[in-house]
């Protein structure tokens, strides 16, 4: 299994749930965020030399691009473990509608809206969104951008999750892991627990937890 795969393995079986924050997206909508200080915690604490990047753009090296009619662009790279990822967002109010540079009106079917200029703010904001996004290339609270708040639903044939299990470097990080993998086969009350010992950062408390769970999904007839 290649090193890039490995990144992804462990970070896509980091349970994000707990840091996930929902807003307005306007027409009903709600949309999942992951803090970006969570993040990039989460991945400097597994990988201590990734780096990240905001790209500059013209003779002014300004965070961004800029259409007249479509918009701002914000981009960003990320490297892990000799990997690099780009990403890119555009500059978005709380309707989801592009800001430009000027106030412009949105037409809905019975309504309408008005939608601001974007400020240094809005593009401030959308930087670090695009960073996480960009994390996410990397495993890290992949599922937010399928829609779903865990990220359960992407296809997991090929994550060896033995693999990941053992190259844990810790039984909080095996615990973790374990659950972020399992978590729709294990009830609901069992992962208030186990967020809970997760909470306590107590490796005595999370290999007891572990064995507990792990002899449940046994039972279940999964081989962990």
């Amino acid at each position: 299994m290649s090193e890039a795969q490995n990144v992804f393995d462990r970070l896509f079986a980091v349970d994000v749930s707990d840091y996930i924050e929902k807003k307005d997206g306007g027409q009903g909508k709600k949309l999942s965020y992951l803090s970006w200080t969570y993040a990039w915690v989460n991945v400097k604490k597994r990988y201590p030399s990734a780096s990240y990047e905001i790209c500059k753009f013209g003779e002014n090296q300004l965070p961004y691009v800029y259409d007249p009619k479509t918009g701002y662009m914000v981009f960003t790279k990320v490297t892990i473990e000799g990997t690099t990822h780009e990403m890119w967002l555009p500059v978005m109010d709380s309707h989801n509608e592009a800001m430009l540079d000027r106030e412009r009106e949105v037409k809905y079917k019975n309504y309408s809206i008005k939608v601001a200029p974007a400020t240094m703010f809005e593009i401030n904001k959308t930087i670090m969104r695009c960073l996480v996004k960009n994390l996410a290339m990397f495993g890290l609270g992949l599922g937010i951008y399928a829609g779903e708040d865990l990220p359960i639903d992407i296809d997991t044939s090929d994550i060896n999750i033995k693999e990941v299990l053992a190259k844990a470097e810790s039984w909080h990080e095996r615990l973790e892991a374990l659950v972020g993998y399992y978590c729709t086969d294990i009830p609901d009350e069992n992962i208030k627990m186990i967020k809970e010992v997760l909470n306590t950062d107590s490796e005595d408390e999370c290999h007891k937890m572990y064995d507990r769970t792990a002899t449940y999904l046994g039972k279940k007839g999964f081989s962990v």
